[in-house]
């Protein structure tokens, strides 16, 4: 019996997950304030110093850090121009698996 509810909580939360993912491309484009597009400007033009940088004379340590540093400014312009959290719904199910074992 316990398994039979079990595989049906999994199934409905299974159904949800994929309503909450096609929810998240149905935003719609707000204006972006004069602070974020300021913010959205410094980042863009940080990319372009990386980009026209002559990154054969760096160290792999430096390298690293750079693609690391990209990545975040990646986030950080999907989070302003987006405006909002992402969380996938991997991960979602994996929060509400480990809130229903608990």
């Amino acid at each position: 019996m316990k398994k039979l509810i079990y595989v049906a909580l999994s199934f409905f939360l299974l159904i949800g997950s994929v309503n909450v993912a096609s929810a998240d491309t149905k935003k719609d484009n707000q204006p972006l304030t004069e602070q974020q597009q300021t913010q959205l400007l410094k980042l863009t033009n940080r990319v372009e110093e990386i980009r026209n940088m002559d990154r054969s004379n760096l160290t792999r340590t430096q390298k690293q850090e750079l693609r690391t540093e990209l990545r975040d400014m990646k986030k950080q312009a999907n989070a302003i121009s987006n405006g909002g959290i992402y969380l996938s719904v991997t991960a979602l199910l994996v929060i509400i698996i480990i809130l229903l074992i608990l």
